[in-house]
């Protein structure tokens, strides 16, 4: 089957604000009288939604919250997020990521951000990297009820796909994701991943994707579009 779609994780892939989400969570949780320790960021956060790094935090931590306590730390985070982010020049676009998009978008493919963050974070990068037209689909945090590591935002993902290609499917997507929790969403979904090593090391990525690179900058459209089109000479008829 051909490459149809690229399906892109957005914090850690897209745009470089995992420290400014790390140092967010730290203050909730000096802010709720906990002391945040070493590693537990990545363990229990990374490639997660807001609610669920929140949840696992305190939970572990004998913390019972109200499913509207949670939603006031998310929304008290997000707030504080954007106004960080807002005032950030130049804006945190990893290296390659705009260019990236605008070459898929050239060569007409579909184009989807599948990610735990908020619809108004996701809508904010767009907007600043002028990239609004040409995302076809964003599946954010409220658009499942399971996030990553569950396969619900991709499977979701292809689905709104269908509405503007009716034959696409799972096989025919690339997910673009950083952390292992996106990885595992994405290949229980059916979907094949390259991973880029901005958050954890090559080799911790490379024995659970089909593809990595260091960088977006080295990403060969061809080539991936090889392998796919090569699955199709591969198929028995």
């Amino acid at each position: 089957m051909p490459l149809k779609a690229v399906l892109f994780d957005f914090n850690g892939v897209i745009l470089d604000d995992e420290a400014i989400h790390a140092a967010l969570i730290d203050e909730i949780l000096l802010q709720e009288n906990l002391r945040p320790q070493r590693g537990e960021y990545d363990l229990f956060c990374l490639g997660r939604s807001d609610r669920a790094c929140l949840d696992n935090l305190l939970s572990r931590r004998g913390r019972a919250v109200t499913p509207a306590y949670l939603d006031k730390l998310v929304a008290q985070k997000a707030a504080t997020y954007r106004a960080r982010l807002a005032s950030l020049e130049p804006f945190p676009f990893f290296g390659g990521a705009i260019a990236l998009l605008e070459q898929l978008h050239a060569a007409q493919l579909k184009i989807a951000i599948v990610t735990g963050a908020l619809r108004s974070d996701v809508d904010l990068a767009l907007e600043r990297g002028n990239l609004t037209p040409i995302v076809d689909c964003i599946i954010s945090a409220e658009s499942v009820e399971r996030s990553k590591p569950y396969p619900d935002p991709y499977l979701r993902a292809v689905q709104q796909l269908q509405t503007l290609e009716a034959d696409l499917t799972a096989a025919d997507c690339l997910a673009i994701e950083d952390t292992l929790v996106g990885v595992q969403s994405a290949r229980e979904a059916g979907v094949k991943v390259l991973g880029v090593a901005h958050t954890y090391p090559f080799h911790m990525l490379q024995r659970r994707c089909h593809w990595v690179l260091d960088r977006l900058d080295q990403f060969d459209l061809a080539e991936i579009a090889r392998v796919f089109d090569r699955s199709v000479a591969a198929t028995p008829s």
